[in-house]
C-alpha cells in the first residue's frame, strides 16, 4: 500500500477514464461544505438517484453551483448518470447517483485481545472483513505490524474482485484514553506502556495512506449516528473494558482533549476494589468483576447506575448497549439497565418516562464499521467524523 500515500479509491468503475489515484485524491480534496451536502444527498438517494434540480432545491445552492460540483464528482467516476426522470414541464431530467465502489475505507477495531478489520464502500456497506487474535501488550512494533498485515491482506482479497487502487485511508478505534486530534495514545487502561505512542503516524508511514485514530466507543457512536440513529444518545460498550460514546447535537462529543466518555472510570464505590486505571471502586472494575463471577444481574445493575448518572448529567434521549459481553447475553443487560432508569424516572415523578434502553445495531463489527466512518464521515458532512 506504500505506493498510494495520498489514498485512493478501491475498485473504480470501468470506463470512468480515471485511475485509482485520481479517485482517491479527488475524494480527499472534496471536503467542502457544499460538496459534502451534495454527496450526502446522492448517498441517501441510493441507486434510484436524484436530479440536479432536486439537489439544488434541497441544498439551497444555485443550479449552476450544483452543476459544477457534480461535474467535478463525475470526472473521477464518483458520480454517474442513473437514467432520466419525467419532469412537470420541458425535457426529462437526468438523474445522478453515487458510485459506491468508487472509493473504500478501512475500519480497524483494536481490542485488548482481538483485531478486527473491515473494508466498506462509500455507502458504508461492508465488502470485506477479517479478524485475528491480538495481544495489545505485545508492544507497539508487533501491534503495528499485525494491523498492517491484516489491512493489506483484506485489501488484497478485495482487490482480486475489484483490482483498481487502494483505500482512501484507515480508521483505527481502540480503548482510550488517547488524543484523537494528533493520533497519540495515552495510558491505555491496563497498558500504560502505550503512553505517548504516535499510532496514527506510525501506521500511516507503514501503510502509506491517511490514518485517523479514535476511541472505540466514539467510533461505534459515529457509526450508529451515520446509520440513522437520531437524537442525543449514549453508547455503552462492555467488552474487555467499559466505555461510552456520546452523540449530542448530531455529532460525537469528544470533549476538549478526547476525554469525554471515559465512562468506566467514574467511581461509584469509595474504597472499592482496585481498577487498572489506578482508582478504586470504578464502574469498570465492579462490572467486570460481576461478569467474571457469573453475576450478570449485578453487572447490569452497576452498568445501570452509571447509565443513570449519564442520563442525569446530559439529559440524553436513549441508551444503547454493545460490546462482546453484552452480545453474549443481551436481555439481562437491557432489562437490568432499564430497571435502574425506570426507578430513576419514578423518583423524579412529574410523569417523566424513563429513557429507553436497547442493544445497539452493528454486532461484533460495529466498532470497526464506525472506525471506517472516521474517514467517510467528513466526506458527507458528518461533523462527528
Amino acid at each position: 500500500m506504500n505506493s498510494a500515500r495520498s489514498g485512493s479509491g478501491t475498485g473504480a468503475t470501468a470506463g470512468t477514464g480515471a485511475g485509482a489515484g485520481a479517485v482517491g485524491a479527488n475524494l480527499l480534496a472534496v471536503r467542502s461544505h457544499n460538496t459534502a451536502l451534495v454527496l450526502d444527498l446522492l448517498r441517501t438517494a441510493g441507486p434510484d438517484g436524484i436530479s440536479r434540480l432536486e439537489l439544488a432545491d434541497r441544498t439551497g445552492l444555485t443550479p449552476q453551483a450544483v452543476s459544477k460540483i457534480t461535474a467535478r464528482l463525475r470526472e473521477p467516476g464518483l458520480v454517474t448518470e442513473a437514467g432520466r426522470r419525467a419532469s412537470t414541464g420541458g425535457k426529462p431530467r437526468t438523474v445522478l447517483r453515487l458510485v459506491p465502489e468508487a472509493g473504500h475505507a478501512v475500519g480497524v477495531h483494536l481490542d485488548r485481545d482481538e483485531l478486527r478489520v473491515v473494508l466498506v464502500d462509500l455507502t458504508g456497506t461492508v465488502v470485506g472483513e477479517r479478524s485475528a487474535p491480538l495481544d495489545l501488550g505485545a508492544g507497539a512494533a508487533v501491534v503495528v505490524e499485525a494491523v498492517a498485515r491484516e489491512v493489506e491482506g483484506l485489501v488484497g482479497e478485495v482487490a482480486r474482485l475489484a483490482p483498481d487502487g487502494h483505500p482512501l485511508g484507515v480508521g483505527v478505534a481502540l480503548p482510550g484514553p488517547l488524543d484523537h486530534i494528533h493520533g497519540v495514545l495515552h495510558r491505555v487502561t491496563g497498558f500504560p506502556e502505550w503512553d505517548g505512542f504516535p499510532l496514527r503516524d506510525a501506521l500511516s508511514r507503514r501503510l502509506g495512506v491517511p490514518v485517523v485514530v479514535d476511541k472505540d466507543t466514539n467510533a461505534a457512536a459515529l457509526g450508529l449516528a451515520v446509520g440513522g440513529e437520531g437524537g442525543a444518545f449514549a453508547y455503552l460498550h462492555l467488552g474487555t473494558g467499559l466505555g461510552a460514546g456520546l452523540v449530542i447535537g448530531g455529532g460525537v462529543h469528544r470533549g476538549a482533549r478526547t476525554g469525554a466518555g471515559e465512562f468506566g472510570h467514574q467511581v461509584i464505590q469509595l474504597d472499592g476494589p482496585p481498577c487498572d486505571c489506578g482508582n478504586r471502586g470504578c464502574i469498570e472494575a465492579l462490572c467486570l468483576a460481576a461478569v467474571a463471577r457469573g453475576d450478570v444481574g449485578e453487572a447490569a445493575r452497576v452498568l445501570g447506575a452509571g447509565a443513570a448518572n449519564l442520563v442525569g448529567l446530559l439529559d440524553i434521549d436513549l441508551v444503547l448497549l454493545g460490546g462482546r459481553t453484552v452480545a453474549a447475553d443481551p436481555e439481562p443487560f437491557v432489562r437490568g439497565v432499564a430497571a435502574v432508569l425506570d426507578e430513576r424516572a419514578r423518583r423524579e415523578g412529574a410523569g417523566e418516562a424513563a429513557v429507553p434502553v436497547r442493544v445497539a445495531a452493528g454486532g461484533a463489527r460495529g466498532v470497526a464499521e464506525g472506525a471506517a466512518q472516521l474517514l467517510l464521515g467528513p466526506l458527507f458532512g458528518r461533523a462527528g467524523g
